[in-house]
């Protein structure tokens, strides 16, 4: 930006770095420049539907002296302040991909506007470098263009109002700010330096020539500017007003606008600290210029506060009495001035840390809710353990503590941990580590496992057996090394977290080699993903056209991934694509179809006499009992239509993922299915070596590993803007936020999902309690595990995270680290409770529609008999 930068070089602009506090959204970041007050992480929520403001604003103090204002540009101005602009033209702030059109529409009125003089404030809100942000990163190769034609922007607003004041036409301010900074990719809403480094650019005012741009907070533009226009100062304002701006005003205006600014603070303060002494305050110390009486009331800030205000008023009232005389010097004014933005400082940064504080009545309601729903939860979950693995009868502690193996107690453990490490700041903004460790150790576990069983083979003494039982081990074997194979590379993919993000990865590694390079690895990951697809639709031994259908819908709609992979997942096209929107819509549709066709439409079409194609560990219940149990419910059939639903489920989240994802997320995506398959397979392998809460515990945990695998943290910033607007030819809140959940939540979902896999793939007769069991008993049996583990798991970690939140809610870091936290969290309940939904509604379903069919062919069956 050349021109803006002739402009700082020759002193005709003040630059800044205006510090955002975070969540570094729009819609809060607008809040605190026009009101000076600091949002909460709730914001971040209402960004995606902004509603009107109420708090007291600059705007609506312009608007009451009658000033006419003009909106060009991002729509949540018009949602903030609607009835307040004379003339405006909104655009859509989330539909990313515009980096045109956006910017055009902005630009088309301008000199329009520029020639008119019927407005007082005009507001230009360009949206187009924050889109090329979230589509390319920082490093965009659209960036330069898009700055050089920002500088024409500033060029011509510049040269009129240059020439308009050359007409007599009084003085103009041209403030040119941005409402927050981006990471590396392009990404904002966290408290990184890059994320909260936002500009701020003065020209109009006296000039100045800086070696350096000064640091402010975005919040002290509301108190500058109101203080500026003649308007009062928003009475939730926490700013302090900008040094460089009063320059060019009398001493005793910019003391006088000091002494506004501290009036204000002093009101919020006496408004949170009822018993602030600063009336009574005795203020001798001060008449001689003398502080030494503030050594005595630094023992509570607020009594340091009202020492500082006192000060600053005693300098300022004796700088008043000496005005006009010989003794007045230019000493006493700098010292008055440096005693109040001292006790302005000082009570911003006070008032700032307090203003998270929050009804603690309203929260322990809450808490202690969630404890209530923890303690039920878990209570289910401890009776279902003894009533399966008891045989419902109660045990001594000890000796159930004896019964523990090594897995029980380690995944009880982590639980432990997880918890612990909660009340960190570090740990949680590196939560990653821990989620990795837990999964590699349990796969060294289950090697240690694997490994003791073959010495007990040997004491075996059929030799049919032995042989059978080693190549079973060997195979388990195998599906542990791949584990571990897989888990590393997975978790070498991205280096997450805030602290370490710089240090080099495999992602990283094949960025710099080249866009090439991405997409062979991309083409790779697809086709290899579709062919085990295919493999487990196409190995099912149904017959008819619906099946084959099925199976021809599943593989078009992979083709069409790699047909859009391959022709339209570029991130450098900065323009909307009517053929990549179209062929992604049709991508959903046939998806969509063939996945809620095969739920709906299996359990009605799956013939009883079909084979058995799940894998199974007959050892543990004799053939005649596994045949009682096939009479009173279709057990085979049942597994057979929950594998098909499964794997059309894990197909489809899959084929999604290979869609939305970044690029180069492409093989984790993979190597997440192959951790998945490879787990269940052992698992089913191992018949009931392993407890089934264990098994589903761990996959959990495969789950979480894998969330921050995909590069996700616990900041704002990770979150993956661009591809919740693949297949979307206009914004929609609705649709957008979907496909952003199912992003971020892929890992978590994918997990869950793969559950009604898992129950297939388990011989679960052995588990039937007795001969007299009904319905209601086997839908226990078989759901109970998959859908209670995973909401005591996050039942769990949200309510002793919620305790932490409450705890810490005066830390230094809670909104920076603390509040995103919590969001994700919440967001992670709401995955968890979609996903034991999906699970429960299409086991459930399925049951159903096995057992009516089975109680219609009865009859039919006794009559040919």
């Amino acid at each position: 930006m050349t021109y803006t930068q002739s402009l700082l070089a020759s002193g005709l602009a003040i630059g800044y770095h205006a510090k955002a506090a975070p969540p570094t959204v729009t819609m809060p970041r607008l809040k605190a420049m026009v009101s000076g007050a600091i949002g909460g992480f709730l914001d971040v929520a209402f960004n995606f539907n902004t509603q009107a403001m109420l708090d007291d604003n600059l705007l609506g103090q312009f608007f009451r002296i009658g000033w006419k204002m003009v909106m060009l540009g991002d729509e949540t101005w018009l949602k903030l302040f609607p009835g307040l602009f004379k003339r405006h033209d909104g655009v859509s702030s989330f539909y990313v991909k515009d980096t045109v059109q956006v910017d055009q529409n902005v630009s088309r009125h301008l000199g329009d506007e520029l020639a008119r003089d019927d407005w007082n404030l005009l507001i230009l809100h360009y949206l187009g470098l924050d889109h090329v942000g979230h589509i390319g990163g920082r490093g965009s190769t659209l960036m330069a263009p898009k700055l050089k034609e920002m500088d024409e922007v500033v060029k011509l607003i510049h040269l009129s109002i240059t020439q308009s004041q050359g007409n007599g036409q009084g003085r103009t301010l041209l403030m040119i700010v941005s409402d927050h900074g981006m990471t590396e990719n392009g990404n904002h809403g966290g408290s990184s330096y890059e994320e909260t480094d936002s500009l701020a650019l003065f020209i109009g005012l006296r000039n100045h020539v800086f070696d350096y741009a000064p640091v402010i907070h975005q919040i002290d533009i509301a108190p500058t500017l109101a203080l500026l226009f003649g308007v009062p100062i928003p009475k939730n304002n926490v700013g302090v007003l900008i040094t460089e701006a009063f320059d060019s005003l009398k001493e005793d205006q910019h003391l006088r606008a000091l002494e506004l600014n501290s009036w204000q603070l002093l009101r919020l303060l006496q408004a949170q600290i009822s018993s602030l002494p600063c009336r009574n305050f005795p203020c001798d110390a001060f008449n001689d210029h003398q502080s030494a009486g503030t050594n005595e009331c630094d023992h509570r800030t607020e009594n340091m506060l009202c020492c500082l205000y006192m000060e600053a008023a005693a300098l300022y009232g004796s700088w008043k009495s000496k005005k006009g005389s010989e003794s007045a010097s230019n000493k006493d004014y700098h010292r008055t001035a440096a005693a109040y933005y001292k006790f302005l400082k000082s009570a911003s940064e006070w008032l700032s840390r307090r203003s998270t504080d929050k009804p603690v009545k309203l929260l322990a309601v809450g808490l202690a809710t969630m404890f209530i729903s923890c303690v039920i939860l878990s209570s289910l979950m401890f009776c279902r353990v003894r009533e399966i693995y008891l045989g419902g009868r109660k045990q001594p502690l000890n000796d159930s503590l004896n019964d523990w193996s090594l897995d029980e107690t380690f995944i009880l453990g982590v639980i432990l941990i997880v918890v612990t490490s909660m009340g960190s700041s570090s740990m949680v903004e590196e939560e990653h580590y821990i989620w990795h460790f837990v999964i590699s150790t349990f796969y060294l576990l289950l090697l240690r496992k694997t490994a003791q069983s073959f010495s007990a083979v040997g004491l075996q003494s059929s030799l049919l057996m032995k042989k059978g039982q080693t190549r079973e081990g060997y195979r388990r074997m195998f599906f542990i090394f791949l584990l571990l194979i897989s888990g590393r590379i997975f978790r070498g993919w991205h280096q997450g977290g805030v602290n370490w993000t710089s240090l080099p990865d495999v992602s990283k590694c094949l960025e710099q080699a080249g866009s090439n390079y991405v997409k062979l690895l991309q083409l790779i990951s697809a086709f290899l993903v579709i062919s085990i697809g295919v493999f487990a639709l196409f190995s099912i031994k149904f017959k008819g056209k619906y099946f084959q259908m099925v199976r021809i819908s599943f593989l078009i709609s992979g083709l069409l991934v790699v047909l859009h992979i391959t022709r339209y997942q570029d991130y450098t096209v900065s323009t909307t694509n009517y053929g990549a929107t179209l062929l992604a819509q049709i991508i959903y549709a046939i998806l969509g179809t063939a996945t809620i066709g095969t739920v709906v439409a299996l359990p009605w079409l799956v013939p009883f006499s079909t084979f058995k194609i799940c894998p199974s560990d007959n050892s543990v219940s004799p053939r005649p009992f596994y045949l009682s149990i096939q009479d009173k419910f279709p057990l085979l059939e049942l597994r057979d239509t929950l594998y098909v639903i499964g794997s059309a489920y894990i197909f489809c989240w899959c084929l999604l993922q290979l869609l939305l994802q970044q690029p180069i997320n492409s093989i984790p995506i993979l190597l997440l299915l192959v951790q998945i398959l490879a787990s269940m397979l052992y698992f089913a392998s191992c018949g009931a070596h392993h407890k089934e809460w264990i098994e589903i515990a761990a996959l959990y945990y495969l789950g979480m590993a894998g969330h921050f695998a995909l590069g996700n943290s616990n900041t704002l910033a990770t979150i993956d803007v661009a591809g919740a607007f693949i297949g979307i030819s206009s914004h929609s809140t609705l649709l957008s936020g979907i496909l952003m959940f199912i992003i971020t939540y892929a890992s978590p979902m994918f997990i869950l999902l793969s559950l009604v896999m898992y129950i297939s793939m388990k011989n679960m007769a052995h588990l039937v309690i007795h001969e007299k069991a009904d319905a209601g008993d086997f839908l226990m049996m078989m759901l109970g595990f998959p859908c209670l583990v995973p909401m005591v798991l996050n039942s769990i970690l949200l309510t002793a995270y919620t305790v932490v939140l409450l705890l810490m809610r005066n830390h230094l870091f809670v909104w920076s680290v603390f509040s995103p936290k919590y969001l994700y969290v919440c967001a992670t309940t709401l995955c968890t409770y979609i996903g034991v939904f999906v699970v429960a509604a299409t086991g459930i379903y399925t049951h159903m529609v096995l057992a009516m069919r089975r109680r219609k062919e009865a009859p039919a069956s006794n009559n040919t008999r």
